[in-house]
């Protein structure tokens, strides 16, 4: 039986960099975790639910599901499906938003993995790839009182949102959560055909070692690319010292979580154009780091107009002696000129309460299928954007889902203080993220849903293929949101890969990082990056 060595020190594990921290007790695995993997396979209960993710689209046919608590129980199921010629997927949270698992024979569920503790050994924290985002905000600031500036949504998990970048409502203040990877541990398998466990770190990447192009490439190469990543350590770059208190960012004590919203009876084409104009030329005014509104955290929801009302909500640091002056004068900036009357809630909030409550993105069904596209923004919604907008939103084309949004979200600040190539992460000159999603029950007829998608992305983004081609206005796609369209012809008729769109200039290295540590391309999926 394989101890449990996360939290025990003197092993094998510790001595590589292991520690004591706020874990929980090896006693919380239940007997039959602790002595293996719990494989699960056809005609087990279980099966039904664990080959499901969040996206009720896809639905895994895997051979065997396999739950594991530890490293050494990912190692040996990598090395089976690599002697066997088996597909392996990954899942941590199970929210990527293809089918990239869904014809891997075997489905490595590391949701057990899930430790959040301080490794004395690294002076960083450590965080396995099952844990929640919720879990992570929860562990860090209870005992701590810091955190990291990942997503909003506390259900997603960390494996693949930090293999990808990572942001969320506290990037504008302190960057993406990659900025403060400090090391990765990654399961692979070398050109020997051996799998083997490696330790990169930020050091190795400044020092020009040659696996510090594996942290590199999980600082927003995206998941499932090079390896399985069991271990990531986080910890500010260039803080000194060992105490926990001072190593990670500090959140705010108390936030704003604030909703305005908008009636469609209301609002004609010439107002949401307004609406949407201020919001986007706001963005573009208020992207730099030193802004007083760094800490603002904004998403702008215009909804098909049969949902009859669309919203924005904003989070914003309530600490400031003028943070209420300043969120007033955000809200009159977005309705300027418009003669609109929203309606405006406001309530001031514990940051770790308001992170965790589901007020600031709104309910998370798990029983739904969905389909989202991603854009990048580098200036305010030009004249032709904005009236595609409204095209599939105001009404002119009729879509009677009042689930389908637009999620028009701030960005910049301190992400956009570092070089692109400091990481893999790419879009560090982007003022606004662009997230189109459209959601329906599962097993009804997806045709028209997604021929809304597709026919308001295209048309937004007509004049360069169909796809937001970085140039002077747009910038590109976030992998976090993977878009297989992007590889069809008929969507993207732009010359650029998905590859392209996702990595920008980062591309060749990602590729030679793969080279160097999938050889075999074992860890593959429909938009995985390329071995040549």
């Amino acid at each position: 039986m394989e101890q449990d060595t996360r939290r025990v020190a003197g092993t094998e594990e510790a001595a590589a960099g292991g520690g004591l921290g706020t874990a929980p007790p090896a006693a919380a695995l239940d007997d039959a975790a602790r002595a293996g993997t719990v494989t699960i396979a056809p005609g087990d209960a279980r099966y039904a639910d664990l080959r499901r993710g969040y996206n009720q689209r896809w639905i895994s046919n895997a051979e065997s599901i396999r739950l594991v608590h530890t490293r050494r129980q990912v190692e040996d199921a990598v090395r089976e499906a690599f002697a066997a010629d088996k597909k392996i997927a990954i899942r941590s949270g199970g929210h990527c938003y293809e089918g990239f698992g869904i014809d891997a024979k075997i489905l490595l569920d590391l949701s057990h993995m899930n430790a959040v503790y301080f490794d004395q050994g690294r002076g960083a924290f450590a965080i396995e790839p099952g844990a929640t985002l919720g879990e992570v905000y929860r562990a860090l600031y209870k005992a701590f009182g810091v955190t990291i500036p990942g997503g909003a949504c506390p259900s997603v998990g960390i494996g693949g949102h930090i293999a990808g970048g990572g942001h969320g409502p506290l990037s504008r203040l302190h960057g993406l959560t990659v900025d403060y990877l400090h090391a990765v541990e990654v399961v692979t398998v070398n050109a020997a055909g051996k799998v083997t466990t490696v330790v990169a770190t930020r050091e190795d990447w400044e020092k020009g070692r040659p696996k510090g192009a594996l942290w590199w490439a999980h600082t927003g190469g995206g998941g499932g690319n090079f390896g399985i990543a069991t271990r990531y350590w986080f910890r500010t770059p260039g803080v000194t010292g060992n105490d926990p208190a001072t190593l990670l960012p500090k959140p705010p004590e108390e936030v704003f979580v604030s909703t305005v919203t908008w009636q469609w009876a209301e609002v004609t084409e010439e107002t949401f154009t307004r609406l949407v104009r201020n919001y986007s030329t706001w963005c573009e005014n208020n992207s730099a780091a030193d802004s007083p509104y760094a800490a603002l955290y904004s998403q702008f929801m215009p909804t098909p107009r049969a949902a009859g009302s669309f919203s924005m909500i904003a989070q914003f640091d309530a600490t400031r002696p003028d943070s209420e002056q300043l969120l007033n004068d955000f809200f009159a900036a977005v309705g300027e000129g418009t003669g609109l009357t929203p309606k405006t809630q406001v309530q001031r909030l514990p940051w770790l309460h308001a992170t965790l409550w589901p007020g600031i993105t709104g309910p998370n069904s798990p029983t739904f299928s969905f389909k989202a596209k991603s854009a990048y923004q580098r200036a305010c919604l030009p004249d032709e954007q904005l009236r595609a907008m409204y095209r599939h939103l105001g009404g002119e084309v009729a879509y009677a889902n009042p689930a389908a949004r637009l999620l028009m979200i701030t960005f910049g600040g301190k992400i956009n203080t570092r070089p692109r190539e400091a990481t893999a992460y790419p879009h560090r000159d982007s003022v606004m993220e662009l997230h189109y999603v459209t959601t329906w029950a599962p097993g009804t007829d997806e045709t028209a849903h997604l021929k809304w998608l597709r026919d308001f992305y295209a048309d937004v983004y007509a004049p360069t293929g169909g796809v937001p081609v970085p140039n002077d206005v747009t910038n590109g796609c976030y992998v976090n949101y993977p878009d297989t369209d992007l590889d069809d012809p008929a969507y993207n008729s732009s010359g650029l890969s998905a590859h392209q769109l996702y990595y920008a200039d980062n591309l060749e290295a990602l590729v030679a990082a793969k080279q160097a540590f999938d050889p075999h391309d074992v860890f593959r999926h429909a938009q995985s990056i390329p071995v040549k």
